[in-house]
């Protein structure tokens, strides 16, 4: 309260009580100057309320260090701890109640997703240590933490590397290692590469990644076989206690319809863990012929350019028009290429939203981007199209929408630039980037966003000139020319010719996860209906059938067939719609396999590397009893002092009010008592 608010109000009852005094002097009470205190005691503390209803209360608070004791709770730790699981989660236990004695202890289990109980149970069926540890910065990196234990094997089967995770940590970072760092005997198949959907009599490449410990001087043959048939063989012959090869497989598509690979690698003598010497493939070889609409303002070199990478597969068939020539109709083709369009002033823009069709849009001077981020709501195109610059590519490594050849960058380096406009793509959720501009890897140049109508945008135009230096310097068109026809495989995808299909988010699924199906009807005009019933029958590897019905879900089926058993299954959906039958069949793989033993072992120099990353130390299992002293010696670790003012009106005050009222009832009593003698 301002210092003049307390000077008028000691006047003003100073005023009152002296007034008091005098009047109880002259009436003879015993004591005037007690009615007198009374009196100006209540009219000072009225005045309070007038002239300062708020008063600004300061609080200082100590808040100790968080420390949070991250627990990996994955099924890798059963094998890890062995023996010892017993004598670690008593040390462990006996750790986070001597911390909690001087801070504030924080205990959470992970695996797949972040726990807080049952931290010693060991049960999350993968590991995402990278989420683990974004999760403690978004709830703790405001507050004092003070330090992050982390105790795992160092093994992640989920999210990206956490030695490489864009992390703002400013505490320390204490790893507890566990389980044995000796490299064990093991030869896995650890990643595969292929094209979900393959075009009739074309040839494909499955290629996967081989990597084996301790298997010097294994000689053998890597298999891919299709169902029971064996259909290629490529021998890898390993001299080194460490080995990591890509092995490549050419398969040509003589048979259409959904094919089951196999990668099986025989298992070396003495290796413990075999489970993870195999990988299942699904592959969809489509024979159906898709006509392809090409697009342009007028005739360009890109046009011909994606014509001729297009001719040579036999499901194409390939449209040019420009736009003086644009089809009346949009409904005979499943893809549609736009080569700088739609354009301002023309109804390219109205005929693609009515058609609803797969489109792939290349930039240009006379492109209307507003007119392409309103066609699609998932992406948006800001970007001056007068404003032309010149743009190098940039392979994205993580893309994996497709496969493309493995010297694809080496091919991009010699690449010349694609004329783009400046400004901006913001991508959508789900989008692919498949290549970036060298200069800023943040702008993507050749992106494909997935969605319930596909789309694919490349922001230059000048993809002619990329053929020709291909050729030029490699002799041949193929990077390129895969670029564009994966593109236009990718739009195709989803345009099927057939009224009734079943698809399945995925064709390899986990023993621990239900399995999902869904399937589609369309009628005469190509609209999804689902008026009619559809059943579905799943059958096993024994023989053993299960009969569904499909939920109807907006205006398709859906059905959540729940957690199977390992092994391979096959299905076989009907409906009968309009008085005709229609069918629709695949199968599927169920793996008994449990990620979390798709690799062993612990990775004792990651776990180093994360802990020298962030100022803290690693400590065996064994001896994380010794965290007790790194953590209470670090001079950085200490409590911090927080003022927390808070502003307090006195009308909240109830406690005020009954003291006003007890010491104004005090007066009046006393007065009448002496007032009555």
């Amino acid at each position: 309260m301002h210092f003049i608010f307390w000077l008028l109000a000691f006047i003003l009852s100073g005023g009152a009580g002296y007034w008091v005094y005098n009047t109880d002097k002259k009436r003879a009470v015993p004591y005037p100057w007690l009615t007198a205190l009374l009196r100006s005691l209540v009219v000072f503390l009225t005045l309070l309320l007038v002239l300062a209803p708020v008063f600004t209360i300061t609080r200082n608070e100590t808040q100790k260090p968080v420390i949070v004791f991250l627990q990996d709770n994955s099924r890798s730790m059963i094998p890890a701890l062995g023996a010892d699981s017993g004598t670690y989660g008593k040390n462990a236990r006996q750790l986070i109640q001597q911390l909690g004695e001087k801070y504030k202890v924080v205990q959470w289990g992970f695996g797949s997703a972040v726990q807080t109980d049952s931290l010693f149970q060991y049960h999350q069926t993968a590991t995402d240590i990278a989420a683990a540890l974004t999760r403690v910065q978004d709830f703790f990196g405001r507050q004092n933490l003070g330090a992050v234990i982390l105790a795992t094997d160092g093994r992640f089967n989920q999210g990206m590397n956490p030695l490489y995770q864009p992390l703002a940590l400013h505490s320390p970072l204490y790893t507890v290692a566990i389980g044995d760092s000796a490299a064990q005997k093991d030869l896995r198949v650890a990643q595969v590469y292929a094209n979900k959907e393959v075009t009739l009599n074309s040839q494909f490449e499955i290629r996967c990644d081989i990597v084996a410990t301790q298997c010097n001087g294994y000689s053998n043959g890597i298999q891919l076989l299709d169902g029971n048939a064996n259909v290629a063989s490529a021998p890898i012959n390993i001299t080194t206690d460490r080995y990591d090869r890509s092995v490549s497989f050419t398969v040509k598509a003589t048979k259409p319809g959904m094919h089951h690979y196999i990668i099986s690698a025989p298992y070396a003598e003495g290796e413990k863990n075999i489970t993870n010497n195999r990988h299942d493939i699904f592959v969809d070889v489509v024979e159906e012929k898709k006509n392809i609409l090409i697009a342009s303002v007028a005739p360009h070199p890109d046009v011909n350019a994606i014509k001729e990478a297009l001719s040579g597969l036999e499901t194409y068939k390939v449209t040019v028009r420009t736009i003086d020539n644009f089809p009346t109709s949009l409904s005979d083709y499943q893809v549609i290429i736009l080569h700088q369009l739609p354009m301002a002033g023309t109804k390219v823009a109205e005929e693609i939203h009515a058609a609803g069709k797969p489109v792939w849009y290349i930039l240009g001077p006379h492109s209307d981007g507003t007119a392409i981020s309103q066609l699609q709501k998932q992406m948006t195109v800001n970007m001056n199209m007068n404003a032309q610059h010149d743009v190098l590519a940039n392979y994205n490594t993580t893309f994996n929408l497709f496969t493309l050849p493995q010297n694809t960058q080496a091919v991009l380096d010699k690449m010349p630039p694609l004329s783009a406009p400046l400004g901006v793509v913001q991508a959508g959720p789900n989008a692919g980037i498949l290549f970036t501009d060298k200069q800023s890897t943040n702008s993507p140049i050749w992106l494909l966003q997935q969605g319930t109508t596909p789309t694919a945008l490349l922001t230059g135009n000048g993809i002619w000139r990329w053929r020709l230096y291909e050729y030029k310097n490699f002799g041949n068109h193929n990077v390129v020319d895969e670029c564009i026809r994966q593109t236009v495989a990718f739009l195709a995808a989803n345009t099927n010719d057939k009224p009734f299909s079943v698809s399945l988010p995925k064709y390899v699924w986990r023993d621990e996860e239900p399995v999902i199906l869904n399937a589609t009807l369309l009628n005469a005009n190509n609209e999804q209906v689902n008026t009619p019933e559809a059943q579905i029958i799943i059958t096993d590897s024994a023989g053993n059938k299960h009969n569904f019905a499909l939920e109807r879900n907006g205006t398709a089926y859906h059905l959540n067939a729940g957690v199977w058993a390992g092994g391979t299954y096959t299905y076989a959906a009907h409906t009968v719609y309009n008085g005709k039958t229609y069918n629709a069949s695949g199968s599927f793989v169920v793996e008994s396999v449990p990620l979390e033993l798709m690799e062993t072992g612990a990775d004792y120099p990651m776990l180093y590397g994360l802990a020298k990353k962030y100022d803290g130390n690693l400590v065996p299992a064994a001896q994380i009893a010794s965290l007790y002293d790194s953590i209470t010696h670090n001079q950085n670790i200490k409590p911090v002092i927080q003022a927390n003012t808070q502003t307090v009106p006195l009308v909240d005050w109830k406690w005020y009010f009954f003291l006003l009222l007890a010491i104004a009832v005090t007066e009046w009593l006393l007065r009448k008592y002496w007032l009555a003698q």
